[in-house]
């Protein structure tokens, strides 16, 4: 059995943590690098960075095929990860654990394949949120395409909370699905999940959860969910981008056929009929990214290293700094004022384009994302056609927020 949780956890220091993350050393337009789009993706600590370049040096070779040592080395470094996944979400099997290329792919393998299940009518309906990235969106009506399927939308409030009322009505005898997401990449609200999940289950129908944005933040539980479906992009914590996981409740995966066909997912094959393989290798056609599963693995046990709670506590600190200090800006509005958030904020200020403020900061080396954030219907909602976000992450000071208020300051100057 692998130790993937130490017994002992390492004091957190922001200081010491910044040290294992080499790319915040770096200087930016002859600037320190200030990093505020971790919403986007995570930088990489150095662990991670050194477990694929050691695979890459000394133990590459293709898994579950060869019988030679490498490849058996290399297989059992990729089944490893599988395992410190399945503990690192509290799944019940290591073969719930199916490896992707991240979050979008994910959902595009639970839409494609349930419609291939026949699991869709004509007329049947899949519950989503305002608030949705747009790999929970267009997935769906890509399924709806070949068959139509309706999306229902559960509203938000002016302070980006979901509208769990209206949630409620929405259900009726042809919803099959909700698909929901975790925390917002653009709002940062922090969804109900397991009042979410008991309405959908007391109606017996299953949801996906699109964690992307909620597994770097806190710790995440499938089984405390009861989640029938959970998804989630490694480089979102830490890891090598190219992969993701997604947990299905094995009941679930095996109704399932197969998203896609090839190499390593079978079981025998002729010209007349091909037999599948038992989960998770069902659906996992090819050669996978094997290293990306390797630095995921290594991502994790980074994590494991700490206090889930140490983390998430520093986070809101920083959350709630920034928001006051965003506050100090005449003409700024936040968007996005849930009660329950993670460190993402989403802001406009008068009279000044998303674009000008990301790309003026950009100079003093602050790198914040501006634009829809791959949710125009939550620019929709709003009416804006962009915002300007910093996301934060347990590597992050209140000194750079401080920057980030510097620069906000000199944008405001320049278009005075």
């Amino acid at each position: 059995m692998i130790n993937t949780i130490q017994d002992v956890k390492k004091k957190f220091d922001v200081e010491d943590v910044r040290k294992d993350f080499p790319i915040l050393q770096r200087a930016v337009n002859g600037s320190e690098l200030v990093y505020l789009d971790n919403a986007a993706t995570t930088q990489k600590p150095q662990a991670v960075i050194d477990a694929l370049t050691h695979y890459y040096t000394y133990d590459n070779a293709n898994i579950h095929r060869g019988l030679y040592f490498l490849s058996e080395f290399a297989t059992e470094q990729y089944e490893n990860a599988r395992l410190k996944v399945k503990e690192f979400i509290n799944a019940i099997s290591a073969s719930e654990i199916i490896f992707v290329r991240g979050t979008t792919e994910a959902i595009n393998l639970v839409a494609t394949s349930l419609w291939r299940e026949k699991y869709f009518n004509e007329g049947d309906e899949v519950i989503i949120s305002n608030m949705e990235h747009h790999a929970n969106i267009v997935p769906w009506q890509i399924a709806g395409g070949r068959k139509k399927i309706n999306l229902k939308v559960i509203p938000i409030t002016d302070d980006g909370e979901l509208d769990l009322n209206a949630y409620e009505s929405l259900i009726n005898e042809k919803t099959k699905l909700v698909s929901i997401v975790h925390i917002s990449n653009s709002l940062g609200t922090i969804n109900p999940i397991k009042k979410i999940v008991d309405i959908a289950h007391s109606k017996k129908i299953p949801v996906l959860i699109d964690g992307a944005q909620a597994i770097p933040h806190f710790k995440v539980d499938v089984q405390e969910l009861d989640a029938d479906f959970y998804a989630f992009s490694g480089h979102k914590i830490f890891g090598p981008t190219g992969i993701g996981v997604l947990y299905g409740k094995t009941e679930l995966l095996e109704m399932m056929p197969p998203y896609q066909g090839g190499g390593d997912m079978i079981r025998t094959v002729t010209f007349e009929k091909t037999t599948f393989d038992d989960l998770p290798r069902k659906f996992e056609a090819g050669t996978p990214n094997i290293a990306g599963a390797i630095g995921l693995g290594a991502a994790i046990d980074y994590l494991n290293q700490f206090d889930r709670n140490d983390l998430c506590n520093y986070e809101n600190e920083l959350l709630n700094y920034a928001t006051a200090r965003l506050l100090e800006i005449d003409g700024l509005k936040i968007i996005g004022n849930a009660k329950e958030k993670a460190s993402v904020i989403s802001f406009v200020i008068d009279g000044i384009h998303p674009y000008d403020i990301g790309t003026i900061i950009d100079t003093d080396g602050i790198a914040i994302r501006t634009g829809h954030h791959c949710t125009q219907p939550i620019m929709n909602r709003y009416n804006l056609p962009a915002t300007a976000r910093a996301s934060l992450s347990f590597y992050n000071t209140k000194s750079e927020i401080d920057k980030l208020i510097v620069g906000l300051q000199k944008v405001k100057k320049m278009f005075a």
